[in-house]
């Protein structure tokens, strides 16, 4: 039987629910949405890359490449007898828990520790609050060195361990050109993942900083860690959720708002012949039945920052909810429309009453819509990030925008699919390049320029601050451009001031829906993805119109011809994101999308992201470049044709 060790990566997900250990590698009885192709978190996240980068930091080291956890044992013991060594990937064991360190430094008794992340930096104050406390964003990687120094001084008691993080430093620009492309991630026959390392003979200045992180790891050491009710050591901790993994024992903690982005969460208690341990937990911590399940939750109150406490309350449903309690609405509110608490009302009262119908403020909305210029234009960027920068000069996840899509509304109801620009090369930092297309395309009028939540206007800021220390000839003009259709503030609350505010600046559609529009059936979300459906299910106008081919036939499209919209199975509308080509044959947009950024509704360019990132290799094949372009278009054009029948839709429900 295969050992059940408590590995990095368990103790990574025990941290984040320890009831996650119990449904963790039972991929044939419980449905897990976390995504399992390592190819694509690799170019979506950067880490195997980083992993390679740093082996080259510290040169000289063997790799332990086995897989198996005995072999890497015994390799890592006899190698451990050299008194000085560099060791990738060693092996260490103690009872039930097993470790891969990343890169181990030996120099007789003396051993550092490098624990590597793609997590970028600027400074190691960052690692604590000023109160000395360990920041969420920071817990998992401080206690995932904290974990490995146990395990290694357990293992090897005469050894004296120093622990490092070592991570992407957002201080230092990359000084070769191509340093991404370095490293390419492949694939073998057998479907692992590996990074080919090549011109590796100039790395420039290491965009890598191991910091020393013993003062933490202590701190941890020496904390109390309450599970399931009861308050241990952080050694005890470790070892409690070792012996439940390794007796297949489930830990019980209770529900808390974590839940709501569970890996383990399926629509129903079954499905596809898989169970969903969500169902499953709450039907054991809560006591509500599989069809109370299937009623409105807490966790599902859009923007709730009362959750837990309603949690601890034993209130699971919104139903139960006293509206009053979910706060109070200020006097200072400056638009029109619902404020953040009146929607959560709105929300919970709808689901009191089992009330399907959509919320929709049409006095309001109409006001808006009737304030715009034509013709009116839609973007859509598509960005990256990487902790390898692509170029020279760039920094660890500096911004890059590769791509955007612009639609035009006429004030006759007319509508064009009037540009779009993709960058296609390698090697070409395409910031600069696309600021000019997009002013290209924006000047041929003067309509209202929109957008759907804060990308936009956040990516065009940054490419406003590169532009300003560049020795672009044109970057006055550009930097003007960019403050017409963007605005900037400093400050937050009613300290917040504008540093500017363009005449154009782009009206953000999210901002209307919050405020103007709800519909039950999009569970509290107002992503694009979700608000597209609604808006095509309650408007009989946009159902009618595009159940036709019409779209790349009477409304000029650059990448459709003859399509229809509306398609169905059965009585479910099919999203229009769900006829999309694949992405490589292996996934649809939707899925990647919401597999790279589970938790973030709103960020749902994950992949594209992951396309472009895997067209910078020189070695993709000209057929799968044409085709990966193909896809980008495709993808970038339907985000801002959902934004017009968004618009059209708004505009047919509110008169």
């Amino acid at each position: 039987m295969k050992p059940r060790f408590l590995t990095k990566s368990r103790f990574k997900q025990a941290i984040e629910c320890p009831t996650k250990l119990y449904y963790t590698g039972k991929r044939d009885e419980y449905g897990d949405n976390s995504l399992s192709d390592e190819f694509l978190i690799a170019l979506a996240k950067s880490g195997y890359q980083v992993g390679e980068l740093a082996k080259y930091y510290f040169p000289g080291g063997i790799s332990i490449v086995s897989l198996d956890h005995q072999t890497a044992l015994d390799k890592t013991n006899e190698l451990l007898k050299n008194e000085d060594i560099i060791l990738y990937e060693p092996a260490f064991k103690y009872e039930n828990l097993f470790i891969r360190v990343d890169i181990l430094i030996k120099k007789g008794t003396h051993v550092k520790l490098i624990e590597v992340k793609a997590k970028s930096y600027y400074s190691s104050d960052e690692f604590l609050t000023s109160r000395g406390a360990i920041p969420a964003e920071w817990k998992e990687y401080h206690f995932d060195v904290a974990f490995q120094k146990y395990v290694l001084t357990k293992a090897f008691p005469q050894f004296r361990v120093e622990a490092f993080l070592m991570l992407t430093n957002k201080n230092v620009k990359a000084s070769v050109e191509g340093l991404f492309q370095k490293f390419l991630i492949k694939e073998n026959e057998d479907g692992r993942l590996h990074v080919l390392a090549r011109n590796i003979e100039e790395l420039g200045q290491p965009i890598l900083t191991a910091e020393n992180i013993d003062h933490i790891v202590e701190k941890i050491w020496n904390q109390k860690q309450n599970l399931a009710n009861d308050e241990l050591s952080f050694f005890e901790y470790i070892h409690r959720l070792a012996d439940a993994y390794e007796n297949d024992s489930k830990i019980e903690v209770g529900v808390t708002k974590v839940c709501r982005d569970c890996q383990y969460k399926l629509k129903s208690e079954e499905e596809g012949g898989l169970k969903s341990g969500f169902h499953e937990c709450w039907k054991s911590m809560t006591n509500l039945t599989s069809k109370q399940l299937n009623d409105p939750l807490v966790i599902d109150v859009w923007d709730c920052r009362k959750a837990d406490s309603y949690l601890k309350d034993k209130i699971f449903l919104q139903q139960d909810i006293n509206p009053e309690t979910l706060g109070s609405i200020s006097d200072e509110h400056q638009k029109s429309g619902l404020q953040r608490v009146e929607r959560q009302e709105l929300q919970v009262t709808k689901a009191k009453l089992k009330d399907d119908t959509i919320h929709i403020l049409k006095d309001e909305l109409l006001f808006e819509m009737n304030k715009v210029t034509y013709p009116l234009n839609m973007i859509d960027f598509e960005t990256t990030l990487v902790a390898i920068p692509f170029n020279k000069g760039r920094r660890p996840y500096e911004s890059i925008a590769f791509q955007f899509s612009h639609h035009t509304i006429g004030d006759d109801g007319k509508i064009v699919h009037a540009t779009e620009w993709i960058n296609t090369s390698t090697g070409r930092f395409p910031n600069f390049e696309f600021v000019r297309a997009l002013r290209k395309a924006l000047e041929q009028n003067k309509g209202s320029v929109f957008r759907y939540s804060h990308h936009e206007n956040t990516i065009l800021n940054k490419i406003h601050d590169q532009l300003k220390v560049s020795e672009e000839p044109d970057k006055e003009m550009l930097m003007g451009f960019i403050e017409t259709i963007t605005h900037r503030t400093e400050g937050q609350g009613n300290k917040k001031v504008f540093i500017w505010e363009g005449d154009r600046d782009m009206i953000d559609m999210w901002d209307w829906v919050k405020r103007f529009y709800y519909d039950p059936r999009t569970n509290g979300s107002n992503s694009l993805k979700a608000i597209l459906p609604s808006v095509i299910n309650r408007s009989t106008l946009i159902k009618d119109k595009y159940s036709a081919p019409i779209y790349g036939a009477s409304i000029p499209s650059l990448n459709f011809k003859n399509k229809k919209w509306i398609e169905h199975d059965g009585d479910e509308l099919i999203s229009p994101y769900r006829l999309l080509p694949k992405l490589w044959d292996r996934y649809d947009r939707n899925e990647v999308d919401l597999l790279i950024n589970p938790t973030d509704e709103l960020e749902d360019g994950g992949a594209a992201m992951t396309a472009y990132n895997y067209m910078q290799f020189p070695d993709m094949s000209d057929t799968e470049r044409k085709a990966t372009v193909s896809a980008l278009l495709h993808y970038c054009e339907l985000d801002t044709l959902a934004m017009v029948l968004l618009w059209e839709g708004l505009f047919d429900l509110a008169n």
